[in-house]
């Protein structure tokens, strides 16, 4: 009887094994919640609403990564300013870079704009490329395979289901890049000005083109003079669109747009950093819609 009952809690538990995961932003959280569906507890540690590249190490995500079996991260070293030592107070060996708890999901994906020389002359560079990859919707599902081969490796009682969940998560991509397909197609041959370093990924995949930043470096606040030769590009060539993301300053771009007539289009770079882009497809709505018509 004792042995019975105390296969049957081994078995319950095993059934309702969470396996808790921290991820660095939204959009992988997401991706993770739907590859692992109720087997999962996801903590996501950045607010999406804030830049991406600097986030408050708070003494609450200390605790998260404490207890944390997995982390995933953007890579890229997009969050070389604020998790390492998030990681080191939290001394969780489990997650360690390196560590089998450990996965970056760049890992799935080719960046891009991987810059020739690293030097503070040219502003804040990434030195394995861009890392703002997660904005092309052709990037998600390599992800999301990844994230699933993951879980099955620390998970594999379960590694059938997360195989099962990436199957219907990808088809559900499919079919939302089929409706987006002719949104995009406005976009052929469409040509922008962005603040950041941070559509390219996306501008690529549409077929549009980047003529520059407001940034004169990324990182490097725009000056008087870039400002004032941002406007002269943009009228001789008849540039109508500034993309704006939710968290630089939007007082320039504003200006530029009185100087030319363009349009800002306040463009997520992450699921939730606006208010009406709250999932994935809805994100990856937004960012199609907002850059292509």
């Amino acid at each position: 009887m004792k042995k019975t009952l105390f296969a049957t809690l081994l078995l319950t538990s095993s059934i309702f094994a969470t396996v808790n995961v921290a991820t660095t932003y939204n959009y992988l959280g997401e991706v993770t919640k739907a590859i692992g569906g109720d087997l999962v507890k996801v903590d996501v540690l950045a607010n999406p609403k804030l830049d991406p590249h600097f986030i408050t190490p708070k003494p609450s995500l200390i605790g998260k990564l404490r207890r944390e079996d997995l982390l995933i991260i953007n890579g890229g070293q997009l969050e070389i300013g604020w998790l390492p030592p998030l990681l080191k107070r939290a001394n969780n060996s489990k997650i360690d870079n390196g560590g089998r708890g450990f996965l970056d999901a760049s890992g799935a994906v080719t960046l891009i704009d991987k810059p020739v020389n690293v030097s503070r002359a040219y502003g804040d560079v990434h030195p394995d490329g861009n890392p703002h990859y997660a904005l092309s919707i052709d990037n998600i599902t390599p992800i999301a395979e990844l994230i699933s081969m993951k879980l099955s490796q620390i998970d594999p009682a379960n590694g059938a289901k997360y195989s099962a969940n990436f199957k219907t998560f990808k088809s559900n991509i499919e079919r939302l890049k089929s409706k987006l397909a002719p949104i995009i197609k406005g976009c052929q041959g469409k040509k922008v000005i962005q603040y950041h370093e941070l559509f390219n990924y996306a501008l690529d995949a549409f077929g549009a083109e980047k003529v520059s930043n407001i940034e004169p470096l990324p990182g490097i606040s725009p000056s008087s003079k870039h400002t004032l030769e941002l406007i002269n590009i943009m009228k001789s060539q008849k540039i109508d669109t500034i993309l704006q993301d939710v968290y630089h300053e939007k007082r320039t771009a504003k200006f530029i747009a009185n100087k030319t007539g363009a349009t800002i289009k306040i463009i997520p770079h992450d699921v939730g950093a606006t208010n009406t882009a709250n999932t994935i497809e809805e994100f990856y709505t937004e960012v199609a819609t907002k850059i292509c018509q």
